[in-house]
């Protein structure tokens, strides 16, 4: 079936696509009457990061006993209630999208955080949809392939915040909302999202000045401690990178009429970011980390996140990476194939998502210039396109106060190999290995 898709998809002239993902999108909205007029709608768009940021927002708003809405890569909430991602995409198609959104407002939910792809945009998922607040968390090259460069990969991204001031104002609990961009100073890009009009726009950063600086920055094992105007935060997942996530939910909560000790509660409260940072533990006597990186940026922040925690214990870093195939950018493969090369101990590289293309030539770009950094196969270096005997082999070569991380997929919630779908989950199936090697241990 999903070969026949690709097919079709590959005959059917893009114009064409395009007009149809239209009519399609804009009729899901018209059918579920426009949902998203009766809620604070919180966009999040960017190359990496949008997970994270999205759900340290629904932290801090819902620390304030807000009701609200997330819809993202890992996770979908509505309230309290919290469900796992099925679609295998951040971004469900017009009609299930809409009626999640539909659901959340009859649900009471009053605000909506909502993260936004270039894919996404590009299909017309986000028509019909009324966005508030439009954040850009960093832009570097990714899913190039399916946008044929980088500048309409910018240009797809930039279509929320050019529309984010043709919607119509709404009035949310008595209060005349404001048409706001909030912009990561530090991105290189930020000066092209800076063009759009808004009624608004706050910026945020750790390295240029902004509205809103991260100061006083104290990276531990057991989170991340920070402040923003002479007010503290600390964080209780794991990577100063996720700084950069944070400041968006300050900002907004701060827009939203929020007290800095709810929002402190907020950022505070959120331990767990599924397939985030997520430490699994099963009584091993090292560190367990599943993360959904899966391009050079992100890939570096864990590595080098993993780097700092190893400082004292000096345990060795053990990775399990992989790229996807189905038209994703190839060029990042041998990138991040160079940083675990170069800052990781033991490399296993493995299928993440191949679709229809062969997994060999993917876990090779990768293998090979992990080489060039002086790994070598057999030995530091092992190339296992099972993804689950990949993960077995990781977790064998771990020993007391390493740091293992399986990297590429998080809390997704399916594989594609040749084209078939079946169910995964990183975490399950870490679990699953670990706990036959640990009684394996306790046997012998």
């Amino acid at each position: 079936m999903a070969s026949v898709k690709s097919t079709i998809r590959k005959m059917v002239p893009e114009p064409v696509m395009s007009i149809y993902h239209f009519f399609i999108a804009y009729f899901a909205a018209v059918r579920y009457k426009f949902p998203s007029k009766k809620m604070v709608m919180i966009g999040i768009t960017g190359t990496k990061g949008k997970t994270s940021t999205a759900n340290f927002i629904w932290s801090c708003l819902t620390a304030n006993s807000y009701k609200v809405g997330l819809i993202g890569t890992a996770n979908i909430r509505i309230g309290q209630s919290e469900m796992l991602n099925q679609f295998h995409m951040t971004m469900p198609g017009p009609s299930s999208l809409q009626k999640i959104i539909s659901q959340m407002a009859d649900e009471g939910c009053k605000y909506c955080v909502m993260e936004v792809t270039s894919e996404g945009i590009k299909q017309f998922r986000h028509m019909g949809i009324i966005f508030d607040f439009a954040v850009l968390t960093n832009l570097t090259p990714e899913h190039l392939a399916a946008h044929g460069s980088f500048d309409k990969y910018r240009e797809a991204k930039g279509k929320l915040f050019a529309g984010l001031k043709k919607g119509f104002v709404k009035t949310i609990n008595g209060r005349k909302l404001s048409k706001t961009i909030i912009l990561n100073n530090d991105c290189p890009e930020k000066d092209y999202f800076q063009q759009f009009d808004a009624d608004a726009k706050i910026t945020y950063g750790i390295k240029k000045k902004a509205d809103f600086n991260a100061k006083d920055i104290k990276d531990t094992s057991s989170g991340v401690m920070f402040s923003v105007k002479d007010v503290p935060y600390k964080l209780n997942i794991l990577g100063d990178f996720n700084i950069y996530n944070a400041l968006p939910a300050i900002i907004i909560a701060n827009e939203l009429g929020v007290l800095k000790n709810r929002i402190q509660k907020g950022l505070y409260e959120l331990s767990l970011i599924p397939g985030r940072m997520e430490k699994i533990v099963e009584g091993q006597n090292y560190t367990l980390i599943v993360d959904y990186a899966h391009e050079k940026e992100s890939m570096s922040a864990v590595l080098n996140t993993a780097k700092n925690m190893s400082k004292d214990s000096k345990g060795r870093i053990i990775v399990l990476l992989g790229a996807e195939g189905g038209g994703r950018d190839k060029v990042k493969r041998p990138l991040m194939g160079k940083l675990a090369g170069k800052l990781a101990d033991y490399v296993i590289v493995s299928n993440v998502d191949p679709y229809e293309d062969d997994p060999t030539e993917i876990v090779e770009d990768i293998a090979v210039a992990c080489e060039r950094e002086g790994k070598v196969r057999g030995k530091d270096l092992f190339i296992i396109e099972d993804r689950r005997k990949g993960i077995n082999k990781a977790l064998s070569l771990a020993k007391r106060d390493d740091i293992v991380l399986i990297t590429g997929k998080g809390a997704e919630q399916s594989i594609v190999i040749n084209g078939k779908r079946s169910d995964w989950d990183d975490r399950r199936v870490v679990r699953e290995e670990l706990r036959k090697i640990l009684r394996k241990k306790i046997k012998t």
